[in-house]
């Protein structure tokens, strides 16, 4: 191979990393294309010099390594959280008065209040159609089953099982492979990273709404180790992000002109964390719980008043759907007898002593230790699915269909092998009692939990009496469950992780209580429900990896703070043990999906020493302050940047210099294509445009599906107008010296919520850019020496709209 052919293979490869977002391992494809010291048959008269190798390095320098993970981030960008300061923004802002900003908060209450009321309406139709659809099978099936029992014709209800379950099965994956993709799964994690700054496609549309609520309902009802819960989380996302912006692209008819003041990204987010706050609430009943969730795991920016109005949408979508409920289900209305979605049922005070304090936390470990598990078993699982399965909807549809079979199969055999037989109106109680090979006024405890809904099976190991379920009953299907549940999360349905977790922490749980009661049959303190609450916890807590929000949301659905204790030491020692092998399930499959979300805290060892000289990019496209129109349209299309240093050498002219560039400000893409779409161009006279001024609400009917530049027409005259791009660039855009920490530029990004940050020198001139998958992409390992190659020539590139290219050294501020 010669070296020509071999930088030509490497810099293909490079290339790839920036235009390809296959999510392939870029680095591991470098390093197996680089050339070994020994070439060619005769190894020792090819033998490359150090001096060669070290020529090519130079020659064609590698990619320094935080970008070498971006190129399975390309499909995402990032939400302007930051609000400029433009010159038309900041005039119409200071046209507000005192009394604009008060009916601004009482809008924010009132759309909150909408939004905690909508969310309990969406859950409780979720519940009465489970609760209908479940109710038909389950009474269809065990008819079928009893009177086949005796005819001897159980292959027949067998096949009744297996076509009903596949055939609801169906129905949601079907919504989700061919019209909302999105809502696959349980929504958390995409939520997670719309409040972190992340644009996902479709994660809020109405459309996700509906696959998301209909798909839930029939993928529980089919059988499917899922629950109904995670999805709220989503549901309750999508309505805060609907109602605050008063219209919709679906519903076109819709636009409400009060609530356009919260039409941009920063008021959205707000909302949003409102609207996921509210489903933990609507599916647990626990509105405190429920701020603590998007606190801990959703929000990165946070203040006292939002945390009132987000305390206050929980508490309106519990009270809804808790008189919804008890009114439609036990026809009582006003009775509030039914908090949330899932009802662990009234618990006793149960005492328990301080002995029992190192088994609650031998738990916590046995949790963290499974989680971790399940999580590995999960993240191998979702590596094939991403390489051999996502590429067909047919597959995808082919793969629920297969695990669909799987489930009901195991269901079967585990009833039908179970010898473990209850008599009629013992506990647990089932609403569809299996008798199989049970005596007569008897049925299956196995039936019990495989034939029956997972809430309804959580609340019978949680409070059924000590001795109703024998040691193997529990044992298998803990393991069963645990291996359904693994495989299930990810295919494409919608599908919620906490029931599948509770339900098999709840079996191992009350399993470790009933050997307790074995063991020490006299002790008062022991009680397999109390274990089972515990057990819950812990691997919930093992594969999450929640602990203040988890803890305070099992506290609120049990209705019973003396079990406090027991559930945080479980919870906290769950998640360490399973921090000790691996990251929680959500940020697994965030970083399988190459989303660039930023962590609380940055690399603990790199953050202190790294800088922004070390990784910023200096290869810069600019925007001088007045702009052809044909080279800004030109520019747009062929860059897919969304925000450009608006920069010059001389205070109020346009001359292009030799050297660094001053900067002036920051405009984004969306307002330059809303610009020339709206425009905004006209003849030059000396230093000023003779254009039309665009006001704010010119540039907000876009918002938030901004037009793409193909959408723009512009005829041969247009293309010589001029555009002052002025009175529309943020003039004060943050930036930092290029010797700022990286503790420092992360901390701007996760608190501020920004896209991108402008690094310049002590004279503010601009020296590069640094974007969030930037800081993104940096792990604790990485040092100054690994971006050497990068830096190598201390230049920066100024790259202008009419394609003139200036190059200028760079001098840090130490020198």
């Amino acid at each position: 191979m010669s070296d020509i052919a071999t930088r030509t293979s490497n810099a293909e490869v490079r290339h790839r990393a920036y235009s390809v977002g296959t999510g392939q391992n870029v680095r591991e494809e470098l390093e197996a294309s680089e050339e070994t010291p020994l070439m060619g048959a005769n190894n020792m008269l090819h033998r490359k010099t150090l001096w060669d190798r070290f020529k090519d390095r130079f020659a064609n320098p590698p990619l320094p390594p935080h970008k070498l993970r971006m190129a399975g981030q390309m499909v995402y960008e990032s939400l302007d959280y930051e609000l400029t300061e433009s010159e038309v923004e900041m005039a119409e802002r200071r046209k507000l008065t005192n009394g604009d900003h008060t009916r601004t908060s009482i809008y924010r209450w009132i759309v909150l209040l909408f939004v905690g009321i909508l969310t309990a309406v969406v859950a409780a139709m979720i519940d009465i159609g489970i609760r209908a659809l479940a109710q038909i099978k389950f009474d269809f099936l065990g008819k079928s089953i009893n009177d086949c029992i005796q005819n001897d014709c159980l292959h027949q209800s067998f096949l009744y099982w297996w076509g009903i379950n596949l055939g609801l099965v169906c129905i949601a994956a079907c919504l989700v492979c061919f019209f909302a993709p999105i809502a696959q799964g349980s929504g958390i994690p995409e939520v997670k990273c719309y409040l972190n700054g992340i644009k996902m496609p479709e994660v809020v549309r109405l459309k996700t709404l509906m696959v998301k609520a209909i798909g839930v309902m029939f993928a529980v009802c089919g059988g499917m180790s899922v629950g109904k819960e995670g999805p709220m989380i989503h549901s309750g996302a999508v309505v805060a992000a609907g109602l605050s912006q008063g219209k919709s692209t679906s519903l076109k008819f819709l636009n409400t002109p009060f609530l356009k003041r919260f039409r941009n990204d920063l008021e959205k987010r707000d909302f949003v964390s409102g609207g996921a706050a509210a489903g933990v609430s609507a599916a647990f009943g626990a509105p405190i719980g429920g701020v603590l969730f998007s606190l801990e795991e959703g929000a990165s920016f946070w203040n006292q008043s939002l945390t009132w109005r987000i305390f206050f949408c929980s508490m309106v979508a519990t009270f809804t759907l808790n008189i919804l409920l008890s009114g439609l289900n036990e026809h009582t209305w006003g009775a509030l007898s039914n908090p949330g979605l899932i009802n662990f049922g009234k618990f006793e005070d149960m005492p328990y002593s301080y002995v029992e304090l190192p088994i609650y936390i031998g738990m916590g470990i046995i949790g963290g230790f499974l989680g971790a598990l399940f999580n590995y078993i999960n993240e191998l699982l979702t590596i094939f699915r991403n390489k051999y399965i996502v590429v067909s909807p047919w597959l995808k549809l082919l793969e629920v269909f297969a695990i669909c079979t799987v489930s009901v199969c195991c269901a079967f055999l585990l009833i039908f092998f179970s010898g473990d037989c209850l008599p009629l109106g013992s506990d647990p109680e089932s609403s569809s009692p299996l008798q199989f090979f049970c005596k007569e006024h008897q049925y299956s405890a196995m039936g019990a939990l495989m034939f029956n809904t997972p809430e309804d099976s959580i609340k019978n190991l949680f409070h059924a009496e000590g001795d109703s379920y024998k040691t193997g009953t529990l044992a298998i299907f803990a393991a069963v469950y645990w291996f359904l549940a693994c495989i299930t999360y990810g295919l494409a349905i919608p599908s919620g992780l906490f029931v599948p977790c509770i339900l098999t922490g709840a079996s191992w749980g009350r399993l470790l209580g009933t050997l307790l009661q074995i063991w020490f049959p006299n002790s008062v303190w022991v009680d397999p429900g109390k274990y089972a609450l515990i057990g819950a916890a812990a691997m919930l807590g093992g594969v999450v990896r929640m602990t203040i929000s988890l803890t305070v949301i099992i506290i609120e659905a049990t209705g019973n703070v003396t079990y406090g204790l027991p559930i945080m030491l479980a919870v906290i020692f769950a998640k360490w043990t399973g921090d000790y092998f691996n990251e929680g399930l959500y940020d697994i499959h965030i970083e399988l999906k190459h989303i660039p979300l930023l962590p609380w805290d940055p690399p603990a060892v790199a953050a202190n020493t790294l800088s922004a000289y070390d990784f910023m990019s200096k290869d810069l496209l600019c925007i001088q302050i007045i702009t052809k129109a044909g080279d800004l349209y030109d520019m747009l299309t062929s860059s897919p940047h969304n925000a450009f240093p608006v920069i010059s050498w001389e205070e109020h002219t346009e001359t292009v210099g030799d050297g660094l560039a001053t900067l002036r400000g920051m405009v984004l893409r969306s307002q330059l294509i809303a610009l020339l779409r709206q425009r905004g161009f006209g003849p030059r006279n000396g230093n000023r445009v003779m254009a039309k001024v665009l006001s704010v609400e010119e540039f907000g009917v876009f918002y938030p599906r901004w037009p793409k530049i193909d959408t723009v027409v512009l005829s041969e005259e247009d293309r010589e107008q001029w555009v002052d791009i002025r009175p529309y660039m943020n003039p004060s855009p943050y930036h930092v010296l290029e010797t700022g920490s990286l503790s420092r530029i992360f901390q701007l990004f996760r608190t501020m919520g920004l896209r991108h940050l402008v690094v310049t020198n002590l004279n503010r001139q601009l020296v590069g850019m640094i974007t969030r998958k930037d800081i993104a992409n940096i792990t604790n390992d990485m040092k100054k020496e690994d971006f050497f190659s990068a830096n190598i020539g201390c230049n920066v590139k100024y790259t202008l709209p009419d394609s003139k290219v200036i190059h200028a050294p760079i001098f840090t501020t130490e020198d």
